[in-house]
């Protein structure tokens, strides 16, 4: 039985995962501005923020199967709140490596959870179409999270008016030196919200396929004896630092060498950079069917290499648009290492799943040594480090042998044939 307002709510979650997850980078300037701190220390709070997904991927599978989809977002969306609300009424240094850390736990669990939650409500037949929409509305809140921390600081920045709606009461609970707290009283509202719907809703029984499935501990202790599974684990590792490594320091790098305001220009560069990745992923589904993939993650990693030199080593005006473009190429290359994984193991789909999720926690790693780096050597020669994640990427495309490739299309037997 298809339950279409399921989907609705599958997508909404995706929209949310992505509005509080992609948010940090923008704040990134702020955040130093008003703690006082090293790019070290200030790289702790996007690697408090992963690392939850690198110790709560593999366990949230295992609580899902046993306390079902609906506790388990229900609970997720509630840490995520008590992180956020954490935040907005304690806005210090301390509770935001906390309040991170729960909000990233949070999302982790709902990551497990919505894949086969929309598989279900849509329809096996529909899940292709499904997921991409997921995607699409990701990338979207990803595009708009900046766009919204720009014009809620900037109007909170100006002078009071008589009538200002939420701006009045966010002048009342806010700081008015740390305007950009009130993004966490929205994402806490968000969060509650979301906790609110999900207990109304009646959800469907949810079947997991063996593939979805997290598999036993002794299946997983073989599978990390696997050489291919950690090879295409730092794999997605590094696919997730290059992609936070970039937008968690976008902003203070063009702040620092070019002398443009992190609340306009490097919100707006950051929106982009989710926005081209958007864009660039309809391009991706092109190639990938005229192209084998590795020759697609090869050509495309090759190009945001030459945007990230423009990036770091142009002008301002050149630095402005490379970065956003990385974000174009970047595209492809979570599906493309993914599937690619997968397809070069026999067995046991769903326990290398979860083992490769918790790749994402390379989004913790990256840019704490671009921090740490940075403090060292100027923040230009830490994001260096880019050039080593970006560099294995390209290497997946030379080594790596799936037992199937993806299908192409000839076209020059289409041409033959007609």
């Amino acid at each position: 039985m298809r339950r279409p307002y399921m989907v609705v709510l599958v997508l909404a979650t995706f929209f949310v995962i992505s509005f509080l997850t992609n948010i940090i980078g923008p704040l990134v300037p702020e955040i130093i501005e008003a703690f006082d701190l090293s790019l070290t220390l200030v790289a702790v709070l996007p690697f408090s923020f992963f690392i939850a997904y690198g110790v709560f991927s593999i366990p949230a599978g295992l609580l899902v199967e046993r306390f079902g989809e609906k506790r388990m977002m229900a609970a997720a969306f509630g840490v995520a709140f008590v992180g956020a609300l954490l935040l907005a009424v304690a806005p210090q240094y301390g509770t935001a490596i906390v309040s991170l850390f729960l909000i990233g736990a949070g999302m982790a669990a709902l990551q497990v959870v919505i894949n086969p939650l929309l598989r279900t409500a849509g329809g096996e037949e529909h899940f292709a179409f499904n997921s991409v929409l997921g995607q699409l509305f990701f990338g979207v809140a990803s595009f708009l999270s900046p766009l919204v921390y720009s014009a809620l600081v900037l109007r909170l920045r100006q002078p009071a008016t008589e009538s200002e709606g939420i701006i009045g009461i966010f002048r009342e609970i806010v700081p008015a030196e740390l305007p950009w707290v009130s993004l966490y009283w929205i994402f806490a509202l968000v969060a509650l919200a979301m906790v609110v719907v999900i207990v109304l809703v009646r959800f469907p029984v949810v079947e997991l396929k063996e593939e979805e499935r997290m598999g036993s501990v002794a299946t997983n202790k073989l599978l990390l004896k696997n050489p291919t599974v950690w090879l295409f684990f730092l794999g997605i590792a590094s696919y997730v630092g290059s992609e936070q490594g970039v937008t968690n320091w976008i902003s203070s790098f063009l702040s620092t060498y070019h002398g443009y305001d992190p609340q306009t220009v490097g919100a707006q560069t950051i929106s982009w950079f989710w926005g081209l990745m958007t864009a660039g992923t309809l391009l991706g589904l092109v190639f990938l069917k005229l192209v084998d993939s590795r020759k697609v993650l090869i050509g495309f990693t090759l190009a945001a290499l030459v945007c990230l030199t423009a990036g770091l080593f142009g002008p301002g005006s050149v630095a402005r648009f490379a970065f956003p473009l990385i974000g174009f190429f970047a595209s492809v290359m979570w599906p493309i290492i993914i599937s690619l994984g997968l397809n070069s193991v026999a067995a046991h789909h769903g326990s290398v799943s979860g083992i490769f999720i918790t790749g994402i926690a390379g989004g913790a790693v990256a840019p704490l040594i671009i921090g740490v780096l940075g403090d060292q050597f100027g923040l230009r020669a830490g994001m260096l480090f880019l050039y080593v994640t970006l560099g294995y990427i390209l290497s997946i495309g030379v080594w790596a042998r799936p037992l199937v490739t993806n299908q192409t299309v000839d076209l020059r037997k289409k041409r033959a044939a007609t």
